[in-house]
């Protein structure tokens, strides 16, 4: 039966250039999956995460932020996880709901209950088979995308270093409500051995590989 995997992790973990090594494996292994985003993942789901990301949109209201990433998620569900796993293809998707409890429950400050409900309405109830946490310092992690001049830089990459690192803590205590799903991984080694380590749980997960 195919799973449900999730990537995430503070701005600059890394988690993107890791799935894209393990997207490699899939391919090599003839594994079927789809891979995927959020927020976007479909083309209102894009749309969307255009009206999110964009610099030009510092003014959003905190709630309505939280909104529209589950209207969002809500999208890439019916459209796209959903339809992937009914027909036993992998969903490898780069951020879920553990981003919207991160970001908007811990470091806007919004609780992670409360917009863990929102989303519970928006997704019904449906979480990832396993997600991966790419662990890695706030300070690290800027200092990544600072290095990074082809990456585009959006509206939570302007964040004040406290807001990182309430995001960074939001995750941490994610892993520990969710300490089954959510497996820790140490981003700050070399890509090669974050992914390694991935793909050992991974190969614990599943027959194929």
């Amino acid at each position: 039966m195919a799973l449900f995997i999730t990537f995430e992790g503070g701005e600059g973990s890394g988690k993107s250039s890791a799935l894209a090594k393990i997207v490699e494996v899939f391919k090599e292994k003839n594994i079927p999956f789809i891979l995927t985003r959020e927020p976007g993942g479909t083309p209102i789901g894009e749309e969307i995460r255009d009206i999110l990301l964009s610099s030009q949109n510092e003014n959003m209201d905190i709630r309505t932020e939280a909104l529209l990433f589950a209207a969002s998620r809500r999208q890439h569900l019916t459209k796209r996880i959903w339809p992937a796993l009914e027909k036993n293809v992998y969903v490898l998707c780069d951020r879920y709901l553990d981003s919207s409890l991160a970001y908007q429950g811990a470091a806007r400050k919004l609780g992670i209950e409360t917009v863990y409900e929102i989303n519970r309405f928006a997704t019904e109830d449906s979480l990832p088979d396993l997600t991966f946490f790419f662990d890695i310092t706030p300070e690290e992690g800027l200092a990544r995308i600072a290095k990074n001049k082809g990456r585009e830089v959006n509206r939570l990459d302007k964040e004040t270093l406290d807001f990182h690192h309430a995001v960074y803590d939001g995750y941490i205590e994610l892993c520990k409500k969710f300490p089954k799903r959510i497996i820790r991984i140490d981003a700050s080694q070399e890509l090669d051995k974050v992914v390694s380590d991935c793909l050992i749980i991974l190969k614990e997960r599943m027959s194929e590989l």
